[in-house]
């Protein structure tokens, strides 16, 4: 009754699979560059793609499917950051579109439709996130990255033993 619900459900955990490993991919080299601030955002993203797993899968599930936690496909190897961000937006406008046909698709399967309906609100969001991201790396030019890793440095030569007392404290 409800197979097409499942194969669109199937295609979408394993897009949300590919995601995942995309967007660890960039956390671990934004991470490496010292970008604290797309590292984090990079993270957070994947973290909330596993969430999608799950309530993906569940759904599955509950019609009586299995659930094949394949990705879609291997992460590209991208290291510069604002390629990252292009690929990151135009994977999330991807997946909007993609929900947007599938909740079409699902007929007269309400629940299944209102899950890729709440999945496109999530989508959007990472796309504005990462699109004024790279807004900002385009108004200010890499001062906006050079900034972020100078906060690192900041940061960990505090944290450096004697550190705290240097300056007369």
């Amino acid at each position: 009754m409800h197979e097409k619900s499942k194969i669109l459900l199937q295609k979408a955990v394993e897009d949300e699979l590919s995601a995942v490993h995309q967007y660890m991919y960039f956390h671990f080299h934004c991470d490496d560059q010292g970008f604290d601030l797309l590292a984090g955002l990079f993270l957070r993203t994947a973290i909330e793609e596993m969430r999608h797993i799950e309530l993906l899968a569940e759904r599955i599930l509950f019609l009586k499917g299995d659930v094949d936690l394949k990705p879609s496909h291997a992460p590209e190897k991208i290291q510069d950051v604002r390629k990252m961000l292009n690929k990151a937006r135009a994977m999330e406008e991807q997946s909007t579109q993609d929900y947007n046909e599938a909740a079409s698709a699902c007929g007269s399967d309400a629940v299944s439709r209102k899950l890729f309906e709440a999945l496109i609100v999530d989508e959007e969001r990472h796309f504005g996130q990462y699109d004024t991201e790279a807004d900002n790396i385009e108004r200010f030019g890499d001062s906006y990255l050079a900034q972020q890793s100078m906060e690192r440095s900041r940061a960990t030569a505090a944290m450096m033993p004697g550190a705290a007392g240097k300056g007369g404290a």
